[in-house]
């Protein structure tokens, strides 16, 4: 028997909104079947999200996402008689612009558009890397929204032009919802146009790259109430006079939040994340960022945390890889589901072929399987003989990437990792948790699955009042949701591939 959430009692709201799905929970205390109040969630709305091809261009559904906002919405206020508060989880670096008359300027751009390709080179030829990366502290990836903004600012995109305000994608359903504007800082760290030390915008390298900066408006931090549901909102929905409570937008943020982990942000620090789903980010928590030439060398970030805290990580390719291998199976006519892919692959022979989750072929081919078999034969290795062989090298591609990562996370802290901790939907292919247990030689604790939507409802309760800290809130999600240990075996099998693997990564 598992704890319920009472119809009668008070419940926040997560939308939690990521790059190839989206939920509406609801989060609250319930009385645990042993005794004690635990921390429940439950999924009032899921629903799919995929970005939109026009031609070239890649846009997202912004107006689907909103209609089916405001149906998950609709179904918690007809379920639950107090609703506390609302608030929305995105991924990061995409943004909308409004004009001046409170209008979305156009559609949306996905991260993944082709119109960064190449912009790095041209970003640099303008401003050395090392001064971005000196004031901004950020890994560098052509899908940050300085260069998207770069790259549309040199195509002549009449948007920027019309643009009054600037508005991260949590913080554009935060406007729809209450007409207020602002910029969340967690999510506004992913831009690469934040000083990750004072929080505040690098006007000076806008300027460098011509990009304007009226827009902009100081962050806000997680926790604060930015204002209650607007009445055309509450007339569909059923909310009235519920306040828009700002979590960590970001949502690798707010499952950070979430990692049920001792303390907040130590100093040296003896735990790691990974925050798995389409892609993995996989850091440390910190008390502030390390903006140093080692940092920057090994292409890492200093992304803004709850409580000022510095969220020292790499992005890598996820499980993007694998969820794409999927797609491209359908296309030749096998529907194949998650658990087969992963039945299959651990019955495949391991190492038969390595590919690299991070490399420029994977970000966005038209058929994934197409782009393996293409990145095998340009770096040398056999052609795939079975989908099981595509699907066991995503997943060991991934664990060696994160070997390497951890490595690098150790040097740069000054510290011994000894736990990783898995959180969001990647924490149930207990194959890759195992891998990572093996590849890295270190424990791993996996879960919760739902990390995101648990963390977004943790900060609208400590931003009401309902709890006092993270490190009270930790304690709660330890308590409510269980998490799966995975110890290494034969660890030592893996020290030849993670070789080939970085020669390969360096080569390629």
């Amino acid at each position: 028997m598992t704890a319920e959430l009472d119809p009668q009692s008070p419940v926040h709201l997560a939308v939690d909104l990521g790059a190839s799905s989206g939920r509406v929970i609801a989060g609250g205390m319930a009385d645990g079947p042993s005794g004690g109040q635990k921390l429940v969630i439950r999924e009032m709305h899921r629903f799919a999200n995929h970005p939109v091809r026009v031609h070239d261009s890649l846009y997202w559904n912004v107006l689907s996402l909103w209609q089916n906002i405001q149906d998950g919405l609709t179904g918690a206020a007809n379920e639950f008689d107090q609703v506390r508060s609302v608030g929305v989880d995105t991924w990061g670096v995409d943004f909308g612009l409004i004009d001046r008359n409170d209008q979305m300027t156009g559609p949306v751009r996905c991260y993944r558009d082709p119109r960064t390709n190449g912009i790095l080179d041209k970003a640099f030829d303008r401003v050395p890397r090392e001064q971005i990366f000196q004031e901004t502290g950020l890994q560098f990836m052509q899908i940050n929204t300085l260069f998207q903004l770069f790259a549309a600012t040199e195509a002549g995109e009449t948007s920027l032009e019309a643009a009054r305000s600037f508005l991260m994608m949590g913080d554009l359903f935060h406007w729809m919802l209450t007409g207020e504007k602002s910029i969340e800082v967690t999510n506004a760290s992913t831009t690469q146009m934040l000083d990750p030390r004072t929080k505040k915008w690098c006007v000076d390298l806008l300027d460098g790259f011509g990009i304007p900066h009226s827009f902009l408006c100081e962050p806000t931090e997680p926790g604060t109430t930015l204002g209650n549901i607007l009445p055309s909102v509450s007339n569909i929905t059923g909310l009235v006079d519920v306040p828009v409570v700002v979590p960590a937008t970001h949502d690798t943020a707010s499952a950070v939040v979430a990692v049920p982990a001792d303390g907040f942000a130590p100093q040296r620090p003896d735990w790691c994340y990974i925050s798995s789903g389409t892609w993995s980010l996989m850091g440390c928590e910190l008390p502030a960022p390390k903006v140093t030439p080692l940092c920057g060398e090994l292409n890492f970030t200093n992304e803004g945390g709850v409580r000022n805290s510095t969220r020292l990580l790499k992005n890598i390719g996820g499980l993007w890889v694998f969820q794409q291998i999927r797609q491209a199976m359908a296309r030749r006519g096998h529907d194949v589901q998650w658990a087969e892919m992963a039945a299959q692959a651990a019955d495949a022979k391991p190492f038969e072929l390595l590919i690299d989750p991070d490399h420029g072929d994977f970000l966005a081919p038209p058929d994934m399987i197409d782009a393996i078999e293409a990145f095998a034969a340009k770096t040398g290795q056999k052609k795939p003989e079975s989908p099981a062989t595509l699907y066991r090298a995503a997943l060991e591609g991934l664990a060696l990437r994160y070997r390497a990562c951890l490595a690098m996370l150790e040097q740069l802290t000054d510290s011994e990792i000894k736990t990783i901790h898995i959180v969001g939907g990647g924490s149930q292919n207990e194959l890759l948790c195992q891998m990572t247990a093996d590849a890295c030689n270190r424990g791993v604790v996996a879960g919760p699955a739902e990390a995101t939507a648990i963390g977004n409802v943790v900060m609208q309760m400590l931003g009401t009042g309902q709890l006092n800290s993270i490190e009270e809130a930790r304690v709660l999600i330890r308590d409510s949701f269980a998490a799966k240990r995975f110890e290494p075996s034969d660890a030592s099998i893996w020290d030849a591939p993670a070789e080939r693997f970085n020669q390969l990564a360096a080569e390629s």
